[in-house]
C-alpha cells in the first residue's frame, strides 16, 4: 500500500524514516508497517477517493476541468469545464459548468454558477456568483452576484452588481455599483454610477455619475448625468437631465429633461420638467414646470404651474405667477418676526402691507395712478379728527410708551376711506399718509390764504404810505398856506391900525373945521 502515498510530501518524509529505520531495526519498520496500515484504512473509508496529485496547489473536480493548466498555481475548479483553458493564471477559484473556462492568464478570478466569468480570458481580481454572472467579462476588478449579473460587461472594470440581471447589458463602463434586481440593466458604457434597488437606473445607457436609491429610482434615466434619486420612483422618467437631486417617494417623478433640481420630500417636484428648482417638503411644486423656484414645506409651491423665480415657504403658491416670495398661509400664520431688522439703521422708502398681505412701497409715479384731480375740500375732513395720547395695552406693548395719534373708530366716522379695516370689517388703523396729505393740502390752502392776505397787506402798505405822502404834501402846502395867512393876517393887522390911527385925525380936523 505504500507506493499510493508517495506522492504525498508527508509521506515521503514517512519513507525516508522508514528506510532509515529499516538500517537500524526491525522494530521501526514494524511500527512504519503498522502505521501505513491504519492509513490505508482511513483513505479506504471515501469512496471513490479524492483527485490529488495536481502540481501547484491546484484542485479540480470535473470533466476538462483545468484540463489546459500549465504553470498555474492555487486554482480550484469545479465543474464540466471549469477553468477548462487556464494555462497561467493563478489563485482562481471556479464553481460551476463552464465556469471561468475560458480564462488563461487572470488571477485572483472567483466564479461561482453556470457559466460564470464563461469568457474572461485575462481579467483579473473578477468576483462572479450566478448563472452567467459576468460571462462576457474580460476586463479586471469587477464584483457581479445574481443571475445574469454583469453579464455582458466586456472590458469595464471595477463594477459591482448584486441582483438578478444587474447591470446586465454593461460593456465598457466602469465604477458602477448595481444593488438590485435589473438595476442599471440598459447601462452600457455609463460610468460611476450607483444604482441601489429594484429597476434602478434601469435604461441607463451612457449617463455617468448617477446615485439612485430606491426601486425604480432613475429608471427612465438614459443619458442623463450627476443625477441623486433616493425613494421609490424618484426621477423614474429622468432620460437626459443633469444635476438634479430627488429624495423622497416620487420626488421629481416626471422630470425627463430638466436640470439643476433639488426635490426632498415624498411626490417633491413630482410633475416638474422644470430647471434649477428646489423643492423641500411632501408634494412640493408637485405641477410646476418653470424654473429657478424654491418651494419650502408641506404643499408648498403646489398651486404653481409655469412660472419661475418663485419662492414659495409654507404657501401653495399662485398658478402662473412668477418672481414673487410667498411666506405662511393667509390665517395660519398671524405673527411675523424676523431678527435684524428693529434698531437697524437703514434708508430707503418706507414699507407697506395690503389686505392680501403683500408687501412692497407706495408708488407716487401718476403712471400708476388714475382719475387724478385736486383735493380741494376734502382735506377739510381732517379739522374734525380728534388727535390723542395713549398707550398701548400690554400684550402689544409691555413697556406702556407714551403714544400720540388717532383713534381709528372716531376717525371712521370723520370720513371712512382713512381706515383700513381687518378681515372681520372691524376697524383696525388709520391710514395716517392719507391724513398727513391731507394736512399738506390744508396747510398750502391756508399758506396761499396767508399769501394773498401779505399781498394785500403789502398792497395797503403802499396805499398807506401812498396816502402819507400826498398827507405829508398836504400838510406842507397847509403849513405853507398857514404862513401864508398868518402873513396876510399881520398885512391885515398893521392896516387895521393905520386906519385907526387915520380916523382920528380926520376927525380933530373936522373940529377945527
Amino acid at each position: 500500500m505504500l507506493p499510493m502515498y508517495s506522492s504525498l510530501s508527508h509521506l515521503f518524509v514517512l519513507n525516508t524514516s522508514t528506510t532509515r529505520l529499516l538500517r537500524h531495526g526491525c522494530l521501526f519498520l514494524t511500527v512504519t508497517l503498522a502505521l501505513a496500515a491504519f492509513l490505508s484504512t482511513a483513505w479506504a473509508q471515501v469512496s471513490p477517493p479524492p483527485d490529488g496529485g495536481y502540481p501547484g496547489a491546484n484542485t479540480a473536480e470535473g470533466d476538462a476541468a483545468l484540463s489546459s493548466l500549465t504553470t498555474g498555481e492555487d486554482n480550484t475548479a469545479l465543474g464540466f469545464k471549469a477553468l477548462a483553458a487556464n494555462t497561467t493564471g493563478g489563485q482562481n477559484t471556479a464553481t460551476g459548468e463552464r465556469a471561468l473556462r475560458s480564462n488563461t492568464t487572470g488571477v485572483s478570478n472567483t466564479a461561482t454558477g453556470l457559466l460564470a466569468l464563461t469568457i474572461n480570458a485575462a481579467g483579473s481580481n473578477n468576483t462572479a456568483t450566478g448563472v452567467q454572472a459576468l460571462f462576457s467579462n474580460t476586463a479586471d476588478n469587477n464584483t457581479a452576484t445574481g443571475a445574469s449579473a454583469l453579464a455582458n460587461n466586456t472590458t469595464g472594470s471595477e463594477n459591482t452588481a448584486d441582483g438578478l440581471q444587474a447591470l446586465y447589458s454593461n460593456t465598457t463602463g466602469a465604477d458602477n455599483t448595481a444593488t438590485g434586481v435589473e438595476a442599471l440593466l440598459s447601462n452600457t458604457e455609463g460610468g460611476g454610477n450607483t444604482a441601489m434597488g429594484r429597476s434602478a437606473l434601469r435604461s441607463n445607457t451612457t449617463g455617468d455619475f448617477n446615485t439612485a436609491n430606491g426601486f425604480q429610482s432613475l429608471f427612465g434615466n438614459t443619458t442623463g448625468t450627476e443625477n441623486t434619486a433616493t425613494g421609490f420612483f424618484a426621477l423614474a422618467n429622468n432620460t437626459t437631465g443633469q444635476l438634479n437631486t430627488a429624495t423622497g417617494r416620487s420626488a421629481l417623478g416626471v422630470n425627463t429633461t430638466g436640470q439643476g433640481n433639488t426635490a426632498t420630500g415624498a411626490f417633491a417636484l413630482r410633475n416638474s420638467n422644470g430647471n434649477r428648482n428646489t423643492a423641500i417638503g411632501q408634494a412640493t411644486l408637485l405641477f410646476n414646470s418653470g424654473d429657478l423656484n424654491i418651494a419650502l414645506g408641506d404643499g408648498a409651491g403646489g398651486n404653481l404651474t409655469s412660472g419661475s423665480n418663485n419662492i414659495d415657504i409654507g404657501n401653495t403658491g399662485v398658478a402662473g405667477e412668477s418672481a414673487t416670495i410667498r411666506i405662511g398661509k393667509s390665517g395660519t400664520q398671524t405673527k411675523t418676526f424676523v431678527a435684524g431688522i428693529n434698531g437697524a439703521a437703514v434708508t430707503g422708502s418706507a414699507v407697506k402691507v395690503n389686505a392680501a398681505g403683500q408687501l412692497g412701497t407706495a408708488p407716487s409715479s401718476e403712471r400708476f395712478k388714475d382719475e387724478i384731480k385736486p383735493m380741494d375740500k376734502a382735506s377739510e375732513a381732517i379739522e374734525a379728527l380728534r388727535p390723542v395720547t395713549f398707550r398701548y395695552k400690554p400684550e402689544i406693548d409691555s413697556e406702556g410708551v407714551p403714544q400720540f395719534g388717532l383713534v381709528a373708530e372716531d376717525v371712521e366716522k370723520v370720513n371712512p376711506d382713512l381706515v383700513v379695516h381687518d378681515d372681520n370689517g372691524k376697524p383696525f388703523t388709520v391710514r395716517y399718509e392719507a391724513v398727513n396729505a391731507m394736512l399738506l393740502n390744508e396747510f398750502l390752502k391756508e399758506h396761499r390764504n396767508v399769501a394773498q392776505q401779505q399781498s394785500t397787506i403789502a398792497e395797503l402798505k403802499t396805499t398807506v404810505a401812498q396816502q402819507q405822502k400826498q398827507i405829508a404834501a398836504q400838510q406842507a402846502i397847509a403849513a405853507q398856506q398857514h404862513k401864508q395867512i398868518e402873513a396876510l393876517t399881520a398885512t391885515v393887522r398893521r392896516v387895521d391900525e393905520r386906519v385907526e390911527l387915520s380916523v382920528p385925525a380926520r376927525q380933530i380936523a373936522a373940529n377945527d373945521d
